[in-house]
C-alpha cells in the first residue's frame, strides 16, 4: 500500500523512507497518516530552467526564444511548488516569463512592420519622382521666361538666376531629388542657346530610383538606373 507525498504528489510506498522525486524525509507515528518533515537544511538550488528562461526572454524580438522563455518558465515555476522548497530561481523565472511574452505579444507588431515600412518607403520614392519631373517642368519654363527677359544673355546654367522658381529649387536639391543645370552653349551672336538640366536621387532606392532630365527642347527622359548622366545619353522619352 502506499500514500502520496504532500510536497509534490508522488505516490510513496510504506517501506520508503524518503520522497524520490523532492527527496524529503517521510515520518510516521502509530495511528497517524503518512507526514512529511520540512526538507533537509542546506542551500537552495537555483532552477535551470528558471535562468534559462531569464535567459532566452532577453532576446525579446527573436519569437522562438519568447516561446522557449514562456515554456521554461512554467516548467520552472511548476518544478518549484513541487520541491518543497528546495529550489529557488520563482524571481527569475517570472521575470523570463514577462520578457517572454513580451515578446510572443510584440510579433505582430513586427509583421506589421515589415510589411508597411516597404510599402511607405516605395510610396515615398514614388512621390520624390512626381515631384522630380515636376520641378524639371517647372525649370524648363523657368528657362524660358529667363531666356526671354535676358535675350542678350540667353539661356542660364546657374538655378539661383531664375527668380519664377521656389528657393529650395534654387539650391539644387528638393523631395529627395539634386537639380543640376549643365551643357550652356553660346551661339554666334554670344547668347547661351542650349542648356541641360538633370533631377537624380539623393540616394538611389531610398529617395528615388529613376533619374529625369530635360534640355532646351523641352522634352523630358528618363533613366531607370537613377543616374543623370547616363539619363542625357541613353534615357528614354518620359511618358
Amino acid at each position: 500500500m502506499s500514500t502520496f507525498c504532500p510536497g509534490c504528489g508522488r505516490g510513496i510506498a510504506d517501506d520508503e523512507n524518503f520522497c524520490r522525486q523532492c527527496r524529503a524525509p517521510a515520518t510516521r507515528g502509530p495511528g497517524f497518516p503518512l507526514a512529511m518533515s520540512p526538507a533537509p537544511p542546506g542551500p537552495r538550488q537555483t532552477s535551470g530552467k528558471a535562468i534559462a528562461s531569464l535567459v532566452f526572454g532577453l532576446f525579446i524580438f527573436f519569437f522562438p526564444f519568447s516561446i522557449a522563455a514562456v515554456i521554461l518558465g512554467h516548467l520552472s515555476l511548476s518544478e518549484s511548488r513541487k520541491s518543497s522548497g528546495r529550489l529557488a530561481g520563482d524571481s527569475v523565472a517570472m521575470a523570463g516569463l514577462v520578457l517572454g511574452y513580451i515578446g510572443v505579444a510584440s510579433v505582430p507588431i513586427l509583421l506589421l512592420a515589415a510589411i508597411a515600412i516597404p510599402n511607405l518607403l516605395r510610396a515615398r520614392m514614388a512621390a520624390n519622382e512626381s515631384a522630380a519631373v515636376q520641378s524639371v517642368r517647372i525649370i524648363n519654363t523657368a528657362e524660358i521666361s529667363y531666356a526671354a527677359e535676358h535675350p542678350a544673355a540667353g539661356y542660364t546654367c546657374a538655378l539661383s538666376d531664375l527668380g519664377h522658381i521656389s528657393s529650395d529649387l534654387r539650391s539644387g536639391q528638393k523631395t529627395g531629388y539634386r537639380f543640376e543645370l549643365s551643357g550652356c552653349t553660346a551661339g554666334d551672336n554670344g547668347a547661351i542657346g542650349t542648356y541641360q538640366v538633370a533631377a537624380y536621387p539623393v540616394a538611389v532606392n531610398q529617395t528615388g530610383i529613376r533619374a529625369f532630365c530635360s534640355d532646351d527642347s523641352a522634352v523630358i527622359r528618363v533613366d531607370p538606373r537613377g543616374s543623370g548622366e547616363n539619363c542625357f545619353e541613353s534615357g528614354l522619352p518620359f511618358e
